[in-house]
């Protein structure tokens, strides 16, 4: 139920198959309102947004396509104004590179595709989106969560003002934090369906072993993903507390 003072939610999508997949049932307390980027579709003022997420995309994140150069815009914009952001995928590489950091189109060692171990850095410990999937009596190199991934482009440098919350054995940047933004290169929102479409596209990807994969650690994937799409979606809804007026 949501009336009038739900906080919203704007999210950008960039490419018809890339959607909020399961983040759309676990994004409590807030309305989504959805904005296609990609068909000309504006999201607005940054500075007039509650909260803003950025899903993922074929296109690169440098590229001219129709909305790339737009997001990058607002990302910079939502950063500078301290509005709750989350770039997941290529909105994690869009946000890296509208606040400083640099994406490598096609990075070795290539496509990382499946579903991949994340392991947390100590930073990650007590951060306020991530923080709920790091299990402080672990030994720091047992801190994984398994994740799904589909992506060939790559974060090669973070933002100077970023904080490293996470890598993957095939790449560094697996997630980061910047101002009020958080950027995570895996896809906490996939679920096996949509992984399995994404890797029919991709002649360098086996497809039924990202389908072996999915199915394997589905239960956990779900599980990691419902505490990331709640922790950010709590994380809106305080800051438009906050903003409202006593």
């Amino acid at each position: 139920m949501t009336d009038a003072t739900t906080p919203v939610l704007t999210v950008v999508q960039l490419d018809d198959g890339v959607s909020l997949d399961r983040f759309a049932d676990w994004l409590d307390g807030v309305r989504v309102r959805p904005v296609r980027a990609d068909l000309g579709e504006s999201a607005g003022p940054a500075d007039a947004l509650d909260g803003l997420l950025v899903l993922g995309g074929q296109m690169s994140a440098t590229s001219d396509e129709p909305g790339i150069a737009e997001t990058r815009a607002l990302l910079a914009d939502a950063v500078a104004a301290g509005v709750p952001t989350l770039g997941l995928c290529l909105g994690a590489q869009l946000l890296a590179v509208a606040t400083g950091g640099r994406v490598h189109v096609a990075a070795p060692p290539g496509r990382e595709s499946g579903v991949i171990g994340v392991h947390w850095r100590p930073e990650a410990l007590h951060d306020e989106l991530v923080g709920g999937l790091v299990d402080a009596d672990l030994p720091e190199d047992r801190r994984t969560t398994r994740m799904p991934s589909m992506h060939a482009d790559a974060i090669v440098d973070l933002p100077r003002a970023a904080k490293w919350l996470a890598h993957s054995r095939a790449y560094p940047y697996q997630a980061f934090r910047v101002g009020s933004a958080w950027g995570l290169q895996f896809h906490p929102e996939a679920s096996p369906a949509t992984l399995h479409a994404w890797a029919s596209l991709h002649d360098d990807v086996d497809t039924a072993a990202v389908d072996a994969a999915a199915a394997e650690h589905d239960e956990v994937v779900a599980g990691a993903g419902r505490v990331l799409a709640r922790a950010f979606a709590g994380i809106v809804v305080a800051r438009a507390a906050e903003r409202t007026p006593a």
